[in-house]
């Protein structure tokens, strides 16, 4: 009867573990994010409007996308309420 208690026990600390490493990666990223100054925001947010604005999108005057294709329940819906 050895054999299980240890199985669970080797499977907590591997859980615990697991919970350490994950808490300190999110600590480092946050620590990260935090590192930017307001102004190195403010740049990053500008460069990327100035690129986003820069990919051409659909014009005032274009026509809309065709229809959107039904999926398969859609269309087996369909094609049941078509039947007598």
């Amino acid at each position: 009867m050895r054999a299980p208690k240890r199985v669970w026990k080797l499977l907590g600390l591997a859980g615990l573990a697991g919970v350490a490493a994950t808490g300190a990666v999110l600590v480092r990223g946050e620590r990260q994010r935090r590192a930017y100054t307001p102004e190195d925001v403010r740049a990053r947010l500008h460069e990327r409007h100035a690129a986003a604005a820069a990919v051409p999108g659909p014009e005032a005057g274009d026509e809309p996308p065709g229809p959107v294709p039904a999926g398969r329940r859609a269309r087996l819906r369909a094609r049941l309420r078509r039947r007598p």
